[in-house]
């Protein structure tokens, strides 16, 4: 743990600073503009720095083929590469995905358990974390920007996505917990790093496994950098600040330290603490923003069977939306992907350790992250987003939305003013959580 205090600190302080704000149109003591250009200059140098080698890396990892006639058409190899895996585990796993769906109900409820088992937090503890990493703003703004491509159609296949990827993650977090080191003191050490060392070895390939893995753990600590923690930290102080009228680099610097000083609280304690807070957080959070969807649904409850009319037509004949039937089908697919994470690989770094000595225990426990993450919450985002959509009232289907989280914002006051509040604490906690985990796979990662 000491060895990566220093990465520790440096992932705070890069969270921290992702929320500087130009505060140039705004009169403040000779202090705060002070603070504020000194926070948003050196956000500026960060991003001036690193901006090169995120393209070049963006471009290499996000190579896309055209698919359609449309430039939205394009999908990204590697969601072409998981979409083939998951399907061809969903199919030589015999349907594992709705199959072990009881049976990972149960596992989590904690009819299995046993407490001497190896391992530092209980199945459900490991899910909520696992889930902390996926369920985030993605799930707000990531929705919105799809629907706004692809239309309503693409709803269908991100729902389609989510459950292939169930077998996806049924297999990762296998292996995670099959091929994890437990030390001496009983901290749990796993994740594809792991698996790809030992399993490949196992086969005779050990030099390849131990390439595979280094190139994970350096692409994962950039993850729980980037997206995993500056991008999650950025988006909540944004709309937090919205919501009060904030406007200065000063605000976000304030609301920065304040969020980073509780991740690292959090953090400090390892996954045992990460998983005692999140077994609260994510029900917690999950709950009350899947209600506040369900408010606005039934609100419109005229407008159901019209929306999934919308949803389903669209999937199959969306009139030149995103470049068509391809476009929309590409929309959804990588929602579904960059949601729930299904194949990647993070998630098996939390489920590796649960206690449990069978590994396909909680394999079966993780095949309802994607259920959760993208059936359920992506699917309330969407519904919420279409059914207020009437009247082209929050976004014009074919034309990227700029903002996605103002565009859920706007759907969500279409019912009731005060609404945008408790959208403003989902996102908060949505990207509280995702850090939390995103910081405890950079740091495994390191290690």
């Amino acid at each position: 743990m000491k060895k990566a205090l220093p990465l520790l600190f440096f992932l705070l302080s890069l969270s921290l600073f992702s929320f500087a704000q130009d505060s140039t149109d705004q009169q403040q003591p000779p202090i705060i503009e002070e603070v504020s250009e000194s926070v948003v200059g050196l956000d500026q140098q960060i991003n001036a720095w690193v901006q090169p080698a995120t393209d070049w890396i963006s471009k290499v990892v996000f190579f896309s083929v055209q698919l359609g006639e449309s430039s939205t058409s394009r999908m990204p190899i590697v969601i072409l590469i998981l979409l083939l895996a998951a399907t061809f585990f969903t199919v030589t796993f015999k349907f594992i995905n709705i199959r072990g769906f009881r049976l990972a109900i149960d596992t989590v409820r904690g009819v299995y358990s046993n407490p001497n088992d190896k391992g530092e937090v209980s199945h459900f503890q490991a899910l909520t974390a696992a889930l902390s990493g996926t369920v985030g703003l993605g799930n707000i703004a990531g929705v919105a920007i799809a629907i706004s491509l692809g239309g309503p159609g693409a709803t269908f296949w991100m729902i389609v996505a989510g459950l292939l990827g169930m077998s996806s993650k049924f297999v990762e977090c296998t292996l995670g917990v099959k091929y994890r080191d437990v030390g001496v003191d009983g901290t749990v050490y796993g994740g594809p790093m792991y698996y790809l060392t030992k399993g490949l070895s196992e086969k005779g390939m050990t030099g390849l496994g131990k390439v595979l893995a280094v190139f994970f753990s350096i692409m994962c600590i950039g993850g729980s950098f980037g997206g995993g923690n500056m991008f999650q930290a950025n988006q909540a102080a944004e709309q937090f600040n919205s919501m009060i009228g904030a406007t200065s680099g000063y605000s976000g610097l304030v609301f920065g330290l304040v969020l980073a000083a509780l991740v690292a609280v959090v953090i400090i304690g390892g996954i045992k603490r990460i998983g005692a807070v999140t077994e609260r957080v994510v029900p917690f959070m999950c709950g009350i923003y899947v209600l506040a969807a369900l408010i606005i649904i039934l609100s419109n409850v005229s407008h159901i069977p019209k929306a999934f009319g919308e949803i389903f037509t669209g999937a199959f004949t969306p009139m030149g939306i995103a470049g068509g039937f391809v476009g929309v089908l590409v929309q959804g697919f990588r929602r579904a992907a960059f949601s729930n994470e299904a194949g990647v690989g993070s998630a098996a770094i939390a489920h590796s350790a649960v206690k449990t000595n069978h590994p396909a225990s909680e394999g079966i426990v993780a095949l309802l992250e994607p259920f959760i993450d993208t059936v359920v919450v992506c699917t309330m985002t969407a519904l919420v987003i279409i059914i207020t959509n009437w009247h082209g009232d929050i976004m014009v289907y074919g034309v990227q939305e700029p903002n996605g989280v103002a565009a859920t914002s706007r759907a969500f006051a279409s019912v009731l003013p005060w609404f945008p509040y408790i959208l403003t604490i989902a996102v908060v906690l949505f990207a509280f959580s995702t850090m939390l985990s995103w910081s405890y796979y950079g740091l495994q990662s390191w290690m």
